[in-house]
């Protein structure tokens, strides 16, 4: 019974997760539809806004890197089972990611407003691909088990995961991080910017950096020489198209 209760757990939570990622997609691209996005909501004084905004993305932030790292994980399952952890952390990053939806201050100023009907298309276009390129690097890299349903499932039928393995499926053929490229084409891939969705796009810029290099970290320690041969092979977030020798693939 707690096996089939922690398969429930993990469903709810992906559930959720996968309602949380279709709303940012909306609250990004400010859709007019939804009552809340990067550019409508409660108004502050531009000063209180940003305040509050930097606050949410930094919650965010220390939500997803103090809860992604090895030693926290392995102190969080003597508490969490091993098999609910993965679905634990979705559900704790979708709620920040709520908590920044309710929180978050427009700031409306103008940063720059695209008029010319094509290269506005463009932009479209480069949004939808990031949203998409998102979506395809989890499957390319194990989206079940990413967001913790493949975990809860291996629990139920009392199997064991196969050790990690290096490959290069698709994407990571030319670059390291294509879910991180995909976040950044869709952030910053706007019509118009305001100064709040600048602000948005640039402050989860700067924790993707960052969380790029922990991860990068994590990766060396855990397959050695083999990813720091792919590393220098492929490009980090922008793809690098050239031949190359040796033994190299992806996480």
């Amino acid at each position: 019974m707690s096996r089939l209760l922690t398969l429930l757990f993990a469903i709810v939570c992906y559930a959720i997760f996968f309602a949380t990622f279709l709303y940012l997609i909306v609250f990004v691209g400010d859709f007019a539809f939804s009552g809340r996005t990067v550019d409508v909501g409660p108004e502050a004084a531009p000063l209180t806004a940003a305040l509050i905004d930097i606050a949410l993305i930094a919650l965010f932030g220390l939500q997803h890197s103090v809860m992604a790292r090895p030693a926290f994980k392995a102190r969080w399952t003597r508490i969490v089972p091993p098999a609910a952890e993965r679905s634990v952390y979705v559900l704790a990053a979708s709620i920040a990611l709520m908590i920044l939806f309710l929180g978050w201050r427009p700031i409306g100023t103008i940063v720059w407003n695209v008029t010319n009907p094509l290269l506005g298309s463009v932009l479209w276009a480069l949004f939808w691909i990031g949203w998409a390129t998102v979506l395809v690097s989890t499957f390319l890299i194990n989206h079940f088990e990413l967001f913790g349903l493949q975990q809860a499932w291996f629990h139920v039928r009392d199997r064991q995961a196969a050790p990690p393995e290096l490959r290069q499926p698709f994407f990571y053929r030319w670059v390291a991080h294509p879910l991180y490229a995909g976040f950044f084409l869709a952030f910053w891939a706007a019509p118009e910017m305001t100064a709040g969705h600048l602000l948005l796009a640039a402050g989860l810029s700067v924790y993707m950096l960052i969380a790029i290099r922990y991860e990068e970290r994590d990766l060396t320690h855990l397959f050695g020489e083999d990813y720091r041969r792919y590393r220098a092979g492929v490009g980090g977030l922008v793809p690098r198209f050239r031949r190359r020798s040796g033994r190299s693939s992806a996480a």
